[in-house]
C-alpha cells in the first residue's frame, strides 16, 4: 500500500525534535509498503530553516519519498505569525499533494490542526480512506494554556476540531486520556496506539564519558532534561531547584534542546547566578542516546494544568528505553505508566522544592535509581515497543483500507 502523510512538524532520525513518524514509516518500508511524507521546511522546534530546507523532492529510498512545501518563515514571533505559518502549509502540502499519484490513503496529524484540513481535503478528492491521527488535544491545550484567547478564533478552532473529528474515517490517539475529548468531540471510530520508543536505539551500559567530559561534569549526578523548550514545558521550575541545590557540589542539571523561551531561561539561569545548570544544543534523535547515556536520571515537566493530565508525552518513553529513572513532574495517564513500571518517582508538578528532594534523593539512592531505570527499559520492551506499535499502525491502515 501506498501511505500519504502529511506532518508540517516531521523529522527525521538525524534531526532534533520527535521521530516517531519517521520510525513508523521505516518500519512501513521494511515491510514492502510505500510512505510519501509532505512536511515543511522549518523546524517546530526552533522555528528556523532546517538542515534540510530545500523544497525539492528528497527521495530516502524507492518507497520513502519526502517533499518540503512552503511554510511561511516565522513561527516563533506570535501567535498570529504562527497561524500564517500553519495556513501557508496547508495551502503548500494541499497543492504538492494533490500531485502524489496511486495513494491509497491519507494519513493526517494534529497538531497543527491546520494541516489537517490539507489531508481531509486530498483523501476526499482521491477517493481514499482518511485516517486522523491526534496527538495533543488542539485547540483544547491552547486555550487552557491562554495562548488562544480571541472569541472568534476560538470559536473557529472548536468548529474545525469538530468538523475534522466528524469526517475522519478513523481517529488514532495515542494516549488513552484522549478518547473521551475525541469521542465527545464527535470522532466515530477511534483506535489508540500509544506513544514509545525503540529500545534499540540506546545502549543502557553506556556511561555517556564523553558529554561528561567535555562539559568538565565528572563523576556528579546529571538530572537532565531533553526537549521542546517552550511555555507550556515549565521549565522555570527546573531552575529554581537548581537553584535550591547550589550548595549541594554533587548535583547538576542539565537542559538539552530549543524552543521559544530558550533565550529567556538562559537569562534567567545568568541572573540566577546557577553555576549547577548547563544548557546545551539541541540534537538530533540518533545522537540522543549519547546524551541519555550521561544522564544518572532524566526530567519530564508541564504545566500543571488539568488537561495535561491526558497526555503520554515521547520524551518519558525514550528515557524509559534508555533506562534511566524518570523525575516526573506530570500527574495523570502517564502518571500511571511510570507508577506500574515502577521505574521513577513521581513530583509534584510546579513544585521545585519537590524536585529539588527527589533529585536528591536518587543521587543518594544509586542502586535504586538503577532499578527504576531496569525496570523502565523492560516496560518499553514488553509494552511500548515501536515495532509491535508500528505493526498496529499496518493493521489499522489496511483494516481502514478494506472497509473504506
Amino acid at each position: 500500500m501506498h501511505i500519504l502523510l502529511i506532518h508540517q512538524a516531521f523529522t527525521t532520525l538525524n534531526e532534533a525534535g520527535g521521530t516517531r513518524h519517521h520510525e513508523i514509516a521505516t518500519h512501513l518500508i521494511a515491510k514492502g509498503h510505500q510512505v510519501t511524507i509532505i512536511t515543511s521546511p522549518i523546524s517546530y522546534l526552533s522555528g528556523q530553516k532546517n538542515a534540510r530546507s530545500s523544497y525539492k523532492n528528497q527521495t530516502v529510498n524507492d518507497n520513502l519519498r519526502i517533499f518540503r512545501t512552503y511554510a511561511y518563515p516565522v513561527l516563533h514571533k506570535s501567535f498570529f505569525h504562527r497561524v500564517i505559518n500553519f495556513i501557508s502549509f496547508m495551502v503548500s502540502s494541499l497543492i504538492k499533494s494533490l500531485q502524489v499519484r496511486q495513494v491509497d490513503l491519507v494519513w493526517g496529524t494534529s497538531p497543527p490542526i491546520f494541516q489537517a484540513v490539507s489531508a481531509w481535503l486530498v483523501a476526499r478528492l482521491k477517493r481514499v480512506p482518511f485516517l486522523l491521527e491526534v496527538r495533543d488535544l488542539w485547540p483544547a491545550f491552547a486555550i487552557e494554556m491562554g495562548v488562544l484567547q480571541n472569541p472568534i478564533l476560538i470559536k473557529l478552532s472548536l468548529w474545525l476540531e469538530r468538523f475534522l473529528y466528524r469526517h475522519a474515517d478513523l481517529v488514532v490517539v495515542n494516549s488513552p486520556g484522549y478518547i473521551e475529548h475525541v469521542k465527545d468531540k464527535g470522532a466515530k471510530h477511534i483506535e489508540m496506539i500509544p506513544n514509545g520508543s525503540d529500545a534499540s536505539m540506546f545502549n543502557p551500559q553506556e556511561k555517556g564519558l564523553d558529554l561528561r567530559k567535555k562539559y568538565g561534569f565528572g563523576n556528579k549526578f546529571l538530572a537532565v532534561y531533553a526537549g521542546a523548550h517552550g511555555i507550556s514545558n515549565d521549565l522555570p521550575v527546573i531552575l529554581h531547584a537548581a537553584q535550591l541545590l547550589t550548595k549541594n557540589t554533587k548535583i547538576h542539571f542539565i537542559l538539552v534542546g530549543d524552543g521559544k523561551e530558550k533565550i529567556a531561561l538562559q537569562q534567567k539561569a545568568h541572573e540566577m547566578q546557577l553555576t549547577n545548570l548547563t544548557f546545551t544544543d539541541p540534537v538530533a534523535k540518533n545522537q540522543m542516546a549519547d546524551v541519555l547515556a550521561a544522564a544518572d536520571a532524566c526530567i519530564a515537566i508541564l504545566k500543571p494544568l488539568e488537561l495535561y493530565k491526558t497526555t503520554y508525552p515521547n520524551k518519558v518513553f525514550d528515557y524509559m528505553a534508555a533506562s534511566r529513572p524518570v523525575l516526573l513532574m506530570i500527574d495523570g495517564v502517564i502518571r500511571k505508566v511510570v507508577e506500574e513500571a515502577k521505574c521513577g518517582l513521581f513530583v509534584q508538578p510546579g513544585n521545585a522544592d519537590d524536585l529539588a528532594e527527589k533529585t536528591v534523593w536518587l543521587s543518594q539512592h544509586l542502586a535504586k535509581a538503577r532499578e527504576m531505570g531496569k525496570a523502565g527499559r523492560q516496560s518499553i520492551i514488553k509494552n511500548f515497543n515501536r515495532s509491535a506499535l508500528a505493526d498496529q499502525f499496518i493493521g489499522v491502515f489496511q483494516e481502514l483500507m478494506k472497509n473504506g
